[in-house]
């Protein structure tokens, strides 16, 4: 099961913008390359990809009348990535952004509808936000959360994650009624923190039998810091569909070799995926006796013992990360830039295997497959993560955001030669595909389109 709920359909009268429905023109990307070195035109229809040929074959001699073409020479072609575990209700309320944060139900659509356009413009097109349901506020952060998802159908697909403060005792019994009514009310995932129950083996029992009741998947934030915790999820987890994610599991780096391999061994049996979070930790995990748990994840040991590891962005601009961008381009950039994945790996760990991780189908490159696409300035992956600022992104077959940069310098008091700022062939990003600079009228500076 995906996390998407079932939504309404589209029109019947589609107005065409909307990349469905039965007068819905095509869409041509033009001269992209891909990530194997190919530069292909790409046909998108019906929110697919219809086809894609050698550059220029989809392009020459087409009419308006038959749809959109977009020219994406000098940019890398990707599936677009995903986000597996954002926290929305919470987003963007850092101390400094004019007083504090706001509880009420349209603070918290509002937030969210700002945050989910941000990711949207770097590039997720499915976005998971973890949602608090507790005795004070009930489910009111989580209706504001759907009601956001509504707004933004068409343009990004947003699913809550339900996550009760504690579930087990007496203390626990308003939350597990309150998870109960979150899935009725459309909360597509259960979550949640056991490590913070005084009974965190019962906690996840508990989430697991209620997933189970409702055939929803499971995510919970653990720091992985108990090995015999988490082999005891790995044991429950086993089988359930359709399917359980932990993260980030810092703690695992805390543990000596051996005994993390072993339970990472026991995950990845158990089918049990990781969500870590290389930007940064999320508050869920906050305690009296832990200000801020480990966010460092060992990728590769997990990945070595075959567990299948996404990259989530967790807390953007809150009190948990004040400076937190959301941005998945940055979550594989880091997991590369640390040595923890090669860049194509770090870059399927925000997009292929978080889409998994989501219930989502597979996307690829190729005819057939969902129109969920990312383009970036670049001619490698390698490239695209270490100066990703202008990107083109594709949801269900139409662009939906377009970001680009510009980068300025002050003009020389000579004429620009070989050794002037511009350098030898007048832009400093020529290699990568980066675009090249030109003049300023306003300001008489070089201008350098950016990646």
């Amino acid at each position: 099961m995906a996390d998407s709920q079932p939504q309404e359909p589209w029109p019947r009268e589609d107005d065409g913008t909307s990349g469905t429905g039965p007068r819905a023109r095509t869409l041509v990307l033009g001269g992209a390359r891909l990530a194997d070195g190919r530069t292909v035109d790409v046909r998108i229809g019906g929110g697919r990809i219809e086809a894609v040929g050698t550059a220029g074959s989809l392009t020459r001699d087409r009419s308006p009348r038959e749809g959109t073409c977009v020219d994406l020479s000098g940019y890398l072609l990707l599936p677009a990535p995903a986000e597996p575990h954002a926290h929305y209700d919470t987003a963007l309320t850092a101390p400094g952004r004019g007083g504090p944060p706001g509880g009420a139900p349209e603070d918290v659509q509002r937030r969210t509808t700002e945050a989910a356009l941000l990711q949207l413009s770097q590039g997720a097109t499915a976005l998971r936000t973890h949602v608090h349901i507790d005795g004070v506020a009930g489910l009111r952060s989580l209706e504001a959360v759907l009601r956001a998802r509504r707004a933004l159908r068409g343009l990004v697909e947003l699913t809550a994650v339900a996550v009760p403060r504690l579930l087990t005792g007496r203390a626990g019994s308003d939350g597990r009624v309150l998870l109960r009514d979150a899935v009725k009310m459309g909360a597509a995932v259960v979550g949640g923190c056991p490590d913070l129950d005084a009974d965190p083996a019962g906690y996840t029992e508990t989430a697991l039998d209620v997933a189970a009741e409702h055939g929803c998947a499971v995510d919970l934030h653990t720091s992985g810091e108990d090995p015999a915790r988490l082999s005891r999820l790995a044991s429950a987890a086993g089988g359930l569909r359709p399917g359980v994610a932990v993260g980030p599991c810092g703690g695992l780096a805390r543990l000596p070799y051996e005994t993390a391999a072993r339970t990472a061994e026991q995950l990845a049996a158990a089918g049990v995926t990781v969500v870590c979070l290389p930007q940064g930790n999320c508050g869920a995990l906050a305690s009296p006796s832990r200000t801020r748990a480990s966010h460092v994840t060992p990728v590769r040991m997990l990945t070595a013992a075959g567990v299948s590891v996404a990259a989530g962005s967790g807390a953007l601009r809150d009190v948990a990360n004040p400076v937190g961008r959301g941005d998945p381009l940055e979550a594989a950039y880091l997991l590369a830039s640390h040595g923890e994945a090669r860049p194509e790996a770090a870059y399927a760990a925000v997009s292929s295997r978080a889409r998994a991780t989501m219930g989502l189908a597979e996307v690829r490159v190729e005819a057939g497959f969902p129109a969920e696409l990312l383009a970036v300035r670049g001619a490698e992956i390698s490239a695209a993560l270490s100066l990703a600022y202008s990107r083109v992104v594709v949801h269900r077959g139409r662009v939906v955001a377009r970001t680009s940069a510009v980068r300025e310098y002050c003009d020389s008091t000579g004429p620009a030669g070989p050794d002037g700022p511009a350098g030898p062939s007048g832009g400093t990003g020529g290699s990568g595909g980066q675009g090249g600079s030109s003049a300023s009228p306003e300001l008489g500076l070089p201008r350098q389109s950016q990646g």
